[in-house]
């Protein structure tokens, strides 16, 4: 039998806990990979984990909010602890906080900043001391590997996207970051790469007949989900016509992740269904 793509890789995935980065856990974990699981909702990251156990693969649950000041570098410490290395690393964490430009409030525009822009930049910074030194260990004993760096995006960052202008710019942010670290990490074999969805299925993008539903996010209910008849339009501009799911999603971020890309970097791959904007 050979041997599955991703064995001996371990893996870090922000938002781990549902959705989008619920289904790159699994996905990778059926790879070979040991996984991290992170979401700030640590009874949900808790759950994928002990899935993913459960099916046969290894995974572990480590809940932080990623916003938070410090958070960045005792994550990095804490898988680099567990698992002993860490090789793949999905900027997922996100959610959505919409309204109109003109009644964006300073508080609102940081936190999606925080969240989508801030967050990344802050765990790939914390990740680059031990990347360093550990790339130095394999060049000097000729078993150097090709690590990898998925950042997601949106189409609401690559296209714009009304009552989004905060969250647009977060995620617009991450393309940029992903164009720059490219250039600058590659001398460290390490590949990094983007994936902005369209329409995916889940719970920021729910449908909803009457009123839009809520999550909770650090103690606020933010409104979520899409109107019906909004969904209906939206999936016409579709050349795939239809919604895509957390699968889809989750096979797009593992082509950045399996050793066929070891040559792609610095790219921004659509998951939208066809979607151009």
């Amino acid at each position: 039998m050979s041997e599955l793509p991703l064995a001996q890789r371990t893996a870090l995935v922000t938002g781990g806990g549902r959705g989008i980065g619920a289904a790159t856990c699994h996905k990778l974990a059926a790879a070979g990979a040991v996984v991290m699981v992170n979401d700030r909702d640590d009874e949900a990251c808790t759950a994928v984990a002990s899935a993913i156990n459960a099916a046969g693969g290894s995974a572990f649950a480590y809940a932080a909010d990623i916003t938070a000041h410090e958070a960045a570098e005792q994550l990095i410490d804490h898988c680099i602890g567990t698992m002993g290395s860490l090789d793949i690393i999905v900027n997922n964490a996100g959610y959505v906080w919409n309204s109109a430009m003109h009644n964006h409030s300073d508080e609102q525009w940081q936190a999606m900043l925080d969240m989508h822009a801030t967050a990344p930049f802050r765990i790939l910074r914390a990740y680059y001391p031990w990347l360093k030194q550990q790339v130095a260990k394999e060049e000097a004993d000729g078993a150097a590997r090709c690590r990898k760096i998925v950042n997601i995006s949106s189409v609401s960052g690559t296209e714009g996207a009304a009552t989004q202008i905060a969250y647009s710019a977060g995620k617009a942010a991450v393309v940029g970051m992903t164009r720059t670290l490219a250039k600058e990490w590659g001398r460290l074999n390490v590949t990094v790469n983007c994936v902005a969805f369209g329409h995916i299925d889940t719970r920021l993008t729910q449908t909803y007949e009457d009123q839009p539903p809520t999550i909770e996010v650090g103690g606020r209910d933010f409104k979520v989900g899409l109107a019906q008849p909004q969904v209906e339009a939206m999936v016409q501009t579709v050349p795939l016509r239809r919604v895509g799911t957390p699968q889809d999603a989750a096979g797009a971020i593992f082509l950045f992740c399996i050793p066929e890309s070891d040559y792609i970097s610095g790219q921004l791959l659509l998951c939208a269904g066809g979607l151009r904007g």
